[in-house]
């Protein structure tokens, strides 16, 4: 016996609700009046009784039509059980004498064409005049009153037997819930007692109907009895038999006979060999991929462990997992090197542009990798604007060795786990990123690029950075031990290419064990000659055209690079190329060109107005004003800097989102012009009457930094000078209050945004001297620059000369 909670109808399968429309609840406090014409549902497989709330599939288009039409007038309506199941849509003749109303409680629309409504069975009904017959029936419906029997002692007898004999099937039965004991035990209605048992009985259609048609309550009970009592009898024989057999039979023996049993039970469901086959199939994978001797006897561990296990244990698919991280991992499988170095230099030459630092910093790399294979190189970092290039040297570099190339992606990582791997104790555990790379890759000696490592992050789960001092450290990565893998793994062969925008947020320690190679943005005409070669051939093929259906002239993609970007890299390029070929490749597919030249005028039809207007150089000479050079992540910038002076007590104001440095900056330039009144040739008391505001323009953008020292010096001093500050002239370096310069960093990016804004001599540090071979000969062509040492030189340098008398 199972006490059911709920039964479905056998005329459609079920599918998960979409839509859930309930009927109104009107009149719900009165008692249900069961209407004298009803619209009847037929329903195949399964017979209803009253007092039961259950749910019931819906499949077919009569029944959905009957629901659909009938429901907004009323909810009751007659379930009858259908004489031949296998009949699809049946006529009232199809249908058994008896069935019950029901009361809809919900209406659930399916996201296929099926439907499920919940019911509430209230009372058996017969049918007494077909009304209707398509395209459902409608029938007038008599209920069918039970008839009670006498209240005497022998029909009480009989009915508390029936409900001892169900309590006492239930406590043999494993499966039914408590609240199925509670039920039985508190109905006191007989009649509703033998239809929940019934229901729940493991009787066929044609017996449950037999009962639903029983009126008499007394014969109702009695038949119910009867079968309860019958099934009582065969689970008390089942208990008996089960524990004579069990006495019997040793915890040795049974434990055999179960094995075996499991064994068989597991052939016949095709579930494939035991334990120890598959042991032995995950051991000779093992063997195969030749690890240490120390990780085979890690692997006997696990394994000797595993024969012995169940497969429902969780540990199971555990050490299955592990034994096949090991077996995949490329313990002895290395790529070989090709040490060409002619090869090298052609493949660098053919992906990248210019960049020959670079490319000769590699180069020397590679020839230390030829003379010494077995010698633990340096970990490069490349260090460099966004779309400069580092990425694609690492593709270069495994290029020119014929090495697999690895990427992985460190941004936003900000748990430990990540590097080291998940302990195997924890649900879902795995090896870190380095293993489960090395795994794809199939090879020991990859090239992996970690790209972006200064975005790592940090939290409550671990420090990143500090687990990859190991891994970079060549003279400890050889025994690195991942803790999924809780066994030593040589990462010595594998050469690490790191990249990083900036080197601010990488830990000092973590810097230490990297060379950094920097990477500086491109000037325009660097610019210009990667989208000849490189940006345009990559769009134009990307986009479904012909090298001869589009090509753009140079001066257009100098208007491009000049007006639409705003970058030290080309990505932003590259995708304003590739606008202008997806432009041109919609009139190709409309038929209105067969071949475009993009030239300069045509554009800003294809691109729209310029993006970009660049700071150039000051139009005219004014006292207190001086063009600053500075450094940002993506390239250089040039800062008019302006000093202006009115009437106060002596104070200063600086605006423009100015950081804490640059304030400082400001404060020490301030003094060091108070200090130098008499040279300057500034009136003693000018500063007395007076206030003193400094504003960088571009105010909604963060500047800091002591590089803008000088340029604040000349501000000041030229505002209480009255000497104009030259207006094609451009400088940077810090100041002491002694009046000396500092040296800066960045020279080459603030170099390329002067020569960009148009200026012609650039006031830098006599201690950047040695950054010189570094800024571009074309800059160095058009420009003019003035190594100084003391602010005195500074000022010499830019303040206009004093016309004489």
């Amino acid at each position: 016996m199972t006490i059911e909670t709920s039964i479905l109808a056998k005329d459609a399968a079920s599918e998960p609700a979409s839509q859930l429309v309930e009927a109104p609840l009107a009149g719900e406090d009165q008692p249900i009046v069961i209407p004298e014409t009803l619209p009847i549902l037929p329903i195949r497989n399964v017979v209803l009784f009253p007092g039961n709330a259950l749910p019931l599939t819906i499949g077919r288009e009569s029944s959905r039509k009957l629901l659909e039409e009938s429901l907004p007038q009323g909810r009751i309506i007659g379930l009858f059980t259908q004489k031949d199941p296998e009949q699809n849509d049946p006529g009232p003749e199809g249908l058994h004498r008896v069935g019950v109303a029901a009361s809809v409680l919900k209406f659930i629309r399916q996201s296929g064409e099926n439907v499920i409504i919940v019911i509430n069975t209230l009372e058996r009904i017969a049918i007494r005049k077909v009304l209707l017959a398509h395209p459902f029936i409608r029938a007038e419906v008599e209920v069918l009153r039970s008839a009670l029997p006498a209240d005497d002692k022998h029909w009480q007898a009989t009915v508390q037997q029936l409900r001892e004999s169900a309590l006492n099937l239930i406590e043999l039965m494993p499966d039914v819930p408590e609240q199925a004991r509670a039920v039985v035990r508190e109905m006191e209605d007989p009649g509703r007692l033998a239809d929940l048992l019934a229901n729940s009985l493991s009787l066929d259609a044609a017996q449950k109907q037999d009962l639903l048609e029983e009126l008499d309550v007394e014969k109702r009970v009695r038949a119910v009895l009867l079968r309860v009592s019958a099934r009582l009898e065969i689970a008390q024989l089942q208990q008996k038999i089960q524990k004579d057999v069990a006495s019997q039979i040793s915890d040795t023996q049974r434990r055999a006979f179960l094995r075996e049993q499991l064994k068989a039970i597991q052939r016949e469901l095709g579930e494939g060999e035991g334990a120890e086959e598959q042991a032995a199939e995950l051991r000779k994978r093992l063997e195969e991929a030749a690890p240490p001797k120390d990780v085979l006897e890690q692997a006997d561990r696990e394994l000797r462990r595993f024969s012995h296990l169940h497969p429902a244990s969780p540990e199971y698919s555990v050490i299955v997992s592990y034994i096949e991280t090991l077996a995949e991992l490329p313990w002895s499988k290395l790529s070989e090197d090709n040490l060409d170095l002619d090869r090298g230099q052609q493949i660098l030459d053919r992906d990248h542009f210019d960049l020959e630092k670079v490319k000769r910093r590699l180069i020397e790399y590679l020839a230390v990798r030829k003379l010494k294979p077995s010698g633990h190189g340096p970990i490069l970092c490349f260090l460099g604007p966004p779309g400069v290039g580092k990425t694609s040297l690492g593709q270069s570099i495994a290029d020119a060795l014929g090495r697999k190339f690895v990427r992985m992606s460190l941004g936003g990582v900000h748990d430990e786990a990540e590097i080291r791997g998940h302990r195997r104790t924890y649900i879902g555990s795995m090896p870190g990123r380095f293993i489960q790379e090395l795994r794809r890759a199939g090879t020991r000696n990859p090239v992996m690029m970690l790209d972006e490592i200064d975005k790592l992050g940090r939290d409550a789960r671990g420090d990143p950075t500090s687990a990859l001092l190991e891994v970079l450290d060549p003279r400890q990565n050889h025994a690195f031990v991942d803790h999924y893998l809780d066994v030593p793994f040589d990462l010595s062969q594998v050469i690490f290419i790191a990249t990083a925008n900036y080197m601010d947020p990488v830990p000092p320690p973590l810097r230490d064990r990297m060379e950094v190679i920097e990477i500086a943005g491109y000037t325009d005409r660097e610019k210009l000659e990667i989208a000849s070669r490189y940006l345009v051939p990559r769009q134009v093929e990307e986009n479904g055209l012909e090298a001869n259906q589009c090509r753009f002239e140079s001066d257009a993609l100098v208007r491009i690079i000049s007006d639409y970007t705003h970058e030290a890299g080309v990505r932003e390029l590259e995708r304003q190329i590739g606008s202008v070929c997806r432009a041109i490749a919609a009139l190709f597919a409309k038929g209105q060109k067969s071949e475009v030249t993009v030239t300069k005028e045509m554009a800003p039809g294809f691109l729209g107005p310029p993006k970009y207007i660049r700071e150039t150089k000051l139009a005219s000479s004014k006292p207190g004003v001086v063009t600053g050079l500075a450094w940002t992540p993506v390239g250089g910038e040039i800062l008019h800097i302006e000093a202006l002076r009115y009437p106060g007590k002596g104070g200063i104001l600086l605006t423009g989102q100015i950081g804490a440095v640059m304030k400082e900056s400001a404060q020490a330039a301030l003094s060091l012009v108070k200090s130098r009144v008499g040279e300057l040739g500034i009136a003693p008391d000018a500063f007395k009457g007076s206030d003193i505001h400094i504003h960088v323009p571009a105010g909604a953008v963060p500047k800091d930094g002591p590089s803008a020292g000088v340029a604040m010096f000349t501000a000041i001093a030229s505002l209480f000078s009255d000497r104009p500050v030259r207006s094609d002239a451009a400088m940077t370096g810090e100041i002491t209050l002694r009046g000396l310069v500092l040296p800066i960093g960045g020279l080459k990016e603030k170099t390329l945004a002067a020569q960009r804004a148009g200026i012609k001599t650039a006031i830098i540090p006599k201690l950047n001297e040695k950054d010189l071979p570094d800024v571009p000969a074309e800059v160095k062509e058009h420009m003019e620059f003035v190594l100084v040492e003391t602010v005195d030189e500074v000022l010499a340098a830019a303040l206009e000369k004093i016309a004489p008398p």
